[in-house]
C-alpha cells in the first residue's frame, strides 16, 4: 500500500487546492504536524471505495510548475466524480478506451493545473 503520494503549488495557493480537494471531490482535510505546517500546503484523506486509501500531501514548491505528464491516479465512483468535476467547470477528458482495456478512466487537472486520473473502481 502507498501510503501517500505528494503533488505541488505556488506559495499562497493551498485555499485553491482545498476548493477542488475538499470542495469538488469531497475528500477530508487531515491536519499537519505543527512544524510541517509552516511550510505551507495542505493533506486529504483520499477516499477508497471500501475504505481510506491513503493521502495525499500538497507541499509549496517555490519554483512551481503544474506536472502535466506526471500524475497519481485515483480509483473513484467514476461516474460521480466525472459529474462533479465536469459541475465544478474542470476539464474532464476521458482516455481511449482502447488504451487498457475494461479501465474506464479519464484526466482531468486541480486547482493549479496539476494532472490527475481517475479511473472507475
Amino acid at each position: 500500500m502507498i501510503h501517500h503520494v505528494q503533488v505541488c503549488c505556488p506559495a499562497g495557493a493551498e485555499e485553491r487546492q482545498r476548493e477542488f480537494y475538499t470542495g469538488v471531490l469531497g475528500w477530508t482535510e487531515l491536519p499537519k504536524p505543527p512544524l510541517l505546517a509552516a511550510r505551507g500546503g495542505c493533506w486529504f484523506r483520499v477516499p477508497g471505495l471500501g475504505g481510506p486509501a491513503g493521502e495525499l500531501h500538497i507541499g509549496v514548491d517555490p519554483d512551481f510548475r503544474p506536472a502535466i505528464k506526471a500524475h497519481p491516479a485515483f480509483v473513484v465512483d467514476i461516474d460521480a466524480t466525472a459529474a462533479a468535476v465536469t459541475a465544478a467547470g474542470y476539464p474532464v477528458t476521458w482516455a481511449d478506451p482502447a488504451e487498457i482495456p475494461g479501465r474506464r478512466r479519464f484526466h482531468t487537472v486541480d486547482g493549479v493545473g496539476n494532472r490527475l486520473e481517475f479511473l472507475a473502481g
